[in-house]
């Protein structure tokens, strides 16, 4: 009598995938104000950064259904044979089951720098209060000059007797501009003259 052996042998499969997808965020610099004069002060920003990020995976060749087909199993004569085997009855339309999965991940990173040292942010803007109120000086001495300036060629010009036309679009120039008591012009001026009672009577002659 034979004897039986029997080997042990296991297998185990194991399949996975694993994807990795990562968003970069960079940092972009500080926004920097510039006043003039060398003037330069940076401020804490923000950066927003969009992503979008999409996955697809299929499979190739991509068959959504299949014909799966029906065989001859008659067996008339009862002897556990078909009569015709491997014959193909017809087919049956059948779904392979196959999809394709698509990801879409949609979001909005966010990061603010700050800047660290305060006491050179507000050295930073007393400087820029000092040098905005030194050009405001300017500006008003500047314009002090112009209107002056102004002033005096209008004057001269008036006591020339060069003045420009009603219709000019310069005459508003000097419209604003009076000339008053020009050499060899008396102005219009009063006097007040006083009366004095003279006492005109004849005395007695003898």
């Amino acid at each position: 009598m034979g004897g039986v052996s029997a080997t042990a042998n296991p297998v185990a499969n194991s399949s996975g995938s694993v994807t990795n997808q990562a968003i970069q965020v960079l940092q972009g610099p500080y926004i920097t104000n510039t006043y003039g004069d060398g003037i330069q002060c940076q401020g804490a920003t923000m950066n927003l950064t969009p992503y979008v990020t999409r996955t697809g995976t299929w499979q190739d060749p991509y068959e959504a259904w299949f014909n799966d087909p029906v065989y001859n199993m008659a067996d008339n004569n009862d002897d556990n044979i078909p009569d015709s085997p491997g014959e193909i009855l017809y087919y049956v339309p059948t779904r392979t089951g196959q999809k394709s999965t698509q990801n879409i991940n949609i979001g909005l990173s966010m990061t603010i720098s700050i800047p660290l040292d305060k006491k050179a942010m507000q050295q930073c803007k007393e400087s820029v209060a000092l040098h905005n109120e030194y050009r405001t000086q300017v500006i008003a001495n500047k314009r002090l000059d112009f209107e002056i300036a102004r002033l005096k060629n209008c004057g001269q010009m008036k006591k020339e007797g060069i003045v420009f036309h009603p219709n000019s679009p310069y005459y508003s120039v000097c419209a604003d501009v009076m000339l008053i008591n020009p050499p060899g012009v008396v102005g219009e001026h009063n006097h007040s003259i006083s009366s004095k009672e003279v006492d005109l009577s004849i005395g007695d002659i003898d």
